[in-house]
């Protein structure tokens, strides 16, 4: 049943031929790039649209074209280029769709902030979104671009915007990622502020600026390195721990003991970027085995297909996890063959 192929008609008002342009981009780049991704064909004359293919991704590839239509509305007497991070973004948005009706995941959470809505634009993020609201403690786990630390502090913001806290926590590891930067000048703020830049622009971006310096002088938000956590208690707080691959185990420990009442706390991380020295465990890891079966903790683990940046970062994603998977192949065939000779030649029972 779920293999049958449907037809679904939709017809895009107003019947404009500069938005329906803008729509399906030159040479129809964006009609080309939505049957890529979505599996189906589209045809279409003039606003009447016709998209062939499985049930499902018909009716989010349906939902897809009227999203985008309405993005061509004109802005100032200007009708706006969708330009292909849009077409992605949008795309990401019906896979969520298309899972939404096969019932793989629950109802859609979305977060207001100062500049707008925030949604999750996959099931994943979803799923991640609504542990952070009913969980004490969660997990955000997987590679670059899938939205870890970003959903983390939109869902931190409208916390506070909704006098669920009266503060926000901002924390991270001053771990160098791979370099050598020596003595940096300057007090104790200048030298941190580089490694903390990506949790500041996420603020800025959603409160703007002016107000995150006032709630920054308040010390309603505070951004610190994680050394400076130790020996407190905080209570009324989001709490957010970036980068938690490049604690060490004592680090982490050290960080999950500090939250107090009426407190959340989301730890983010990529356990394949790890700039520890070596032989040092991460903290990541570690917590991962020991909190797997607490309630009150949640983890979501993110994947290549998870990642809403540009779509060579996808690939660029799946390419690394497939080389360290045929590598661990690798060691654990060596490891055995080691183990076999090690053994050494079985005696034949004497009779």
């Amino acid at each position: 049943m779920s293999n049958l192929l449907v037809s679904n008609e939709v017809v895009l008002e107003p019947n404009d031929h500069k938005r329906l342009s803008s729509l399906c981009g030159p040479f129809d780049d964006n009609i080309k790039q939505i049957e890529r991704r979505l599996g189906v064909e589209i045809s279409y004359r003039d606003n009447q649209f016709k998209v062939l293919g499985k049930a499902q991704q018909a009716v989010a590839t349906s939902e897809l074209l009227k999203l985008l239509y309405i993005e061509t509305q004109p802005v100032k007497g200007q009708i706006p280029d969708l330009n292909p991070e849009k077409v992605h973004l949008a795309i990401q948005e019906a896979k969520c769709l298309e899972q939404a009706e096969a019932g793989k995941h629950g109802k859609e959470v979305h977060i207001k902030t100062k500049r707008g809505v925030i949604k999750p634009r996959n099931p994943n993020q979803s799923q991640y979104v609504q542990n952070i609201v009913n969980h004490d403690i969660s997990f955000g786990i997987g590679p670059a671009g899938t939205g870890k630390t970003y959903l983390a502090v939109a869902s931190a913001v409208d916390a506070l915007e909704r006098q669920e806290v009266r503060r926000i926590l901002l924390t991270r590891p001053a771990v160098e990622a791979g370099e050598k930067l020596g003595f940096l000048p300057g007090d104790l703020s200048q030298k941190v502020d580089p490694y903390l830049r990506p949790l500041y622009d996420a603020l800025f971006e959603m409160l703007g600026f002016e107000k995150v310096e006032k709630l920054l002088e308040r010390n309603v938000i505070e951004v610190a390195p994680l050394a400076y956590m130790r020996g407190r208690t905080l209570n009324d707080a989001f709490i957010i721990l970036d980068e938690s691959q490049n604690t060490t185990v004592e680090q982490m420990k050290m960080f999950l003991t500090r939250i107090g009442f009426n407190s959340r706390a989301v730890i983010t991380g990529d356990i394949t970027q790890v700039d520890l020295p070596r032989g040092v465990r991460s903290g990541l890891r570690h917590a991962i085995e020991v909190l797997k079966d607490v309630n009150d903790i949640s983890f979501n683990f993110f994947n290549a297909n998870d990642v809403v940046r540009h779509p060579v970062v996808t690939r660029i994603v799946m390419a690394y996890e497939e080389h360290e998977r045929q590598q661990e192949e690798i060691r654990l065939k060596k490891e055995a063959d080691k183990h076999a000779q090690s053994q050494g030649p079985q005696e034949k029972p004497s009779h």
